[in-house]
């Protein structure tokens, strides 16, 4: 399995140290499948979409950065 490297805040870094039990490698892999499940859903929709080409890539960006929003505000 490939490796990924990543760069965390320092207060993330010290709550991650503070919960050694938990296996943050899986909670990351989860977390990013999610993520690709819901890009997949919004790439889906946006192609069936009757919008224009040009509106629909607006709509599927503002969606992925919804969905980014969501993620850094619930992490």
């Amino acid at each position: 399995m490939p490796n990924m490297t990543i760069r965390i805040p320092e207060d993330l870094k010290k709550e991650i140290n503070n919960h050694p039990e938990i296996n943050w490698s899986e909670v990351a892999r989860q977390s990013m499948w999610s993520y690709i499940r819901k890009l997949e859903v919004a790439e889906k929709i946006a192609s069936e979409s009757k919008l224009a080409e040009q509106e629909a890539e607006e709509l599927s960006k503002n969606l992925k950065h919804d969905i980014a929003e969501h993620y850094r505000e619930t992490a």
